[in-house]
């Protein structure tokens, strides 16, 4: 039974005591919409209670909660691998680089917006990418100056994963480096420097 304290109701409290009687895991817009009713019909007065503050409550609380305003972290990471989706082109150094600026942007953009979900699902993005590119540079099945490229390609993803602030300095660093020179510099016009 939810009852009212003092002469007062504790918006909070409430909310709790509701979650708990109801023994709510997951709310949707009608839920919030029914504890706001019940909130206003309780309270005695006519002060509204938002429905943020109270998915904001319920979250707290431990209540996976999917309301208009605010996707499910699933449906976010949905939308960010679809973005996603297709930009990991590290068949050769140019594709790398190019995949890696894209991804870069895209990860700037969500880390300026605040967008914890957004900057994870695009770091997750590069280190399987970067899982793939590795165990391909293990595989017998290409040829050892292939597997010496997939190799640079992975070092460049795990470069960028632990300082993308960093990463294009280094990666001029990198390409000028004596031992890149003569791995890669051979004319094939893969290690054109477009940082």
């Amino acid at each position: 039974m939810l009852r009212r304290r003092g002469g007062d109701t504790n918006n909070e409290e409430f909310i709790l005591q509701y979650r708990e009687a109801r023994k709510l895991k997951h709310a949707g817009v009608r839920e919030l919409r029914a504890i706001e009713t019940e909130l206003q019909r309780h309270s005695g007065d006519h002060q509204k209670t938002s429905c943020s503050y109270i998915a904001k409550v319920l979250r707290r609380a431990g209540t996976r909660v999917d309301d208009a305003n605010h996707p499910t972290a699933s449906a976010r990471e949905e939308q960010c691998a679809r973005r996603l989706a297709g930009l990991a082109n590290f068949r050769n150094l140019d594709g790398a680089f190019d995949s890696l600026e894209r991804l870069d942007a895209i990860y700037r953009e969500y880390r300026e917006a605040a967008d914890r979900v957004g900057t994870c699902a695009v770091r997750e993005f590069v280190a399987r990418a970067r899982r793939r590119t590795e165990g391909l540079s293990r595989s017998a099945r290409l040829s050892p100056a292939k597997r010496r490229e997939k190799q640079e390609i992975a070092t460049w993803a795990r470069v960028w994963l632990e300082v993308p602030d960093l990463f294009y300095d280094w990666l001029e660093m990198r390409k000028q480096s004596p031992e890149f020179q003569k791995l890669f510099a051979s004319g094939n016009g893969q290690s054109r420097p477009k940082a």
